[in-house]
């Protein structure tokens, strides 16, 4: 209701926003880096952070700079199940017939990643989302596919993204050996007070303003209540949108978030 109200061409805070146009924070910059560095190396990585952070979508940024012709990219999102539902999603991944048992997939996936590497010289790369929900027996089996050639080459790249609980979950004894091959982390932050200013300046640009369409005490409500998180502060500030333009106000005040707040609880 609000598009036409504030002369929106689009949705400010759409979810497919394509990778090009994603907001770049001091952290979402810093978490590049070490994703290009995790690409060269050719290791294990971890990246964590608080729910509605953009883990995923930092992961979804890193794989389209990659190139196709020398990488590809496994995204399994589904951490839930079995050693077997997990070696299941990754042959479909990969474009392979399953198999029924356990130890016929473990082998059929490592040939793929072999002939891949050693054949068409195109690294795998292997995103699990949501990877604090694993089992502590399908981490041992991500760890142990991630070994060729008696631990001697690294054939496929591993990235384990999930909430803080999974950092915790790997430092403990049981994990040590996954623990010790993790060559790049990262701890997602959220945005600073100033950046969720630029972050809303951003989004609203790309939807066709350049309005300070939120007064500053109305900002300075909308980062504390989101606690700076990119999807909850998206989704107030979707809300407070509505107020406003129900209002009939030409910009965003505190008091639109105070009720963007009562209808997101």
């Amino acid at each position: 209701m609000y598009l036409k109200h504030f002369g929106f061409n689009r949705f400010p805070f759409e979810r497919d926003i394509a990778v090009e146009d994603m907001f770049q924070s001091q952290s979402m910059q810093e978490l590049s880096v070490r994703l290009q560095h995790l690409i060269e190396l050719r290791g294990i990585g971890l990246v964590t952070g608080d729910p509605g952070s953009g883990k995923s979508s930092a992961c979804r940024r890193m794989a389209s700079a990659l190139h196709p012709g020398l990488h590809k990219t496994l995204y399994v999102p589904l951490s839930t199940g079995n050693p077997i539902d997990l070696y299941k999603c990754i042959a479909w991944e990969l474009g392979l017939p399953t198999e029924r048992s356990r130890a016929a997939l473990y082998r059929q996936i490592r040939n793929e990643v072999t002939r891949l590497s050693l054949e068409a010289r195109v690294h795998c790369l292997l995103i699990v989302d949501e990877a604090h929900a694993l089992r502590p027996e399908v981490l041992e089996e991500l760890r142990l596919l991630t070994n060729y050639a008696m631990d001697s080459q690294n054939r496929l790249s591993l990235l384990l993204c999930g909430q803080t609980e999974l950092r915790r979950r790997i430092g403990m004894a049981v994990h040590e050996p996954l623990n010790q091959r993790i060559v790049v982390r990262y701890h997602l932050g959220t945005l600073a007070a100033d950046e969720c200013t630029a972050y809303l300046a951003h989004l609203l640009k790309r939807a066709g303003t350049e309005l300070p369409l939120f007064e500053p005490q109305a900002l300075a409500a909308l980062h504390q209540s989101s606690s700076g998180l990119p999807r909850k502060l998206n989704l107030l500030a979707h809300h407070a949108l509505i107020a406003a333009a129900a209002n009939k106000a030409k910009a965003v005040t505190a008091e639109h978030v105070q009720t963007a707040m009562a209808e997101c609880s």
